[in-house]
């Protein structure tokens, strides 16, 4: 028998009715090639694969990734064993969808990791710390609304569909948990995203402090001026939209006195 492995945050859901509750959420279909990060045991793997056409399983867990691959042996499942921090989803295609439940320390750094293939992801579907998940969907000068927020909402129209309690899973974590879901959105347009994630991560790195001087490197009081925001205001009150025009405008300030 399996044990879970504190390193790894291992926490195995075994509760049947959200077992389901999950799959339906994905609704995954005979033609999808689905991508599970962290299958574990494969509590999810099992009905995924009965619906879906093709699974790449990334599991960091050696003797995991080997129950895996024993159990499911002859069906469309390849198991990678590898750590997806470093893993290259590239080589898989396109039109990928993504599940997993995500290991719960390092699930912010999975989230920056599958941003960058959202070219190639049709949708996501993750089962997060409730308290994470909260950041992700936070608006403008709430409490959670933060780093995290901004720079997923940039790129995904994001969903919470529901809440999952501790005692569905063996063992039982302390926190609560939900799922979401993340769908390709672009919802605003950047002239230099390095340069808005540069902004971004400025403006929230001393969340007291005003835009004025959280961005003095970066934005001149013209800019502020041109982009009607105010420089008083802190970091934490700007919507994405807002935080697009900065970073915009930063950019052709930029490129002018480059020249």
């Amino acid at each position: 028998m399996h044990r879970a492995r504190r390193r790894f945050s291992q926490n195995f859901l075994v509760d049947r009715s959200y077992i389901d509750r999950i799959v339906r959420a994905i609704a995954p279909c005979r033609d999808d090639h689905i991508v599970e990060i962290g299958p574990g045991l494969g509590a999810l793997t099992g009905p995924l694969l009965d619906a879906a056409g093709r699974i790449d399983a990334i599991e960091v867990d050696r003797d995991a990734a080997a129950t895996l691959a024993d159990r499911f042996s002859g069906l469309s499942l390849t198991v990678h064993c590898a750590d997806f921090l470093n893993f290259d989803l590239s080589p898989l295609g396109d039109g990928l969808r993504v599940v997993g439940n995500l290991p719960y320390h390092i699930s912010s750094p999975i989230l920056f990791a599958v941003d960058r293939y959202q070219d190639r992801v049709r949708d996501c579907h993750f089962m997060l710390q409730k308290e994470v998940v909260d950041r992700m969907v936070a608006v403008p000068a709430s409490a959670d609304y933060g780093r995290l927020s901004v720079m997923l909402q940039f790129r995904w129209r994001i969903e919470r569909l529901f809440d999952v309690p501790p005692t569905v899973f063996r063992p039982q974590p302390k926190v609560w948990s939900s799922v979401v879901r993340l769908q390709p959105a672009r919802t605003v347009e950047i002239v230099d995203p390095a340069l808005f994630y540069r902004i971004v991560e400025a403006a929230f790195s001393k969340r007291r402090k005003t835009l004025r001087n959280a961005l003095r490197q970066i934005l001149t009081q013209a800019d502020f001026e041109a982009s009607g925001i105010d420089p008083g205001r802190r970091g934490e009150t700007l919507s994405v939209a807002e935080f697009a025009t900065l970073a915009n405008r930063a950019g052709r300030h930029l490129s002018a006195s480059s020249v």
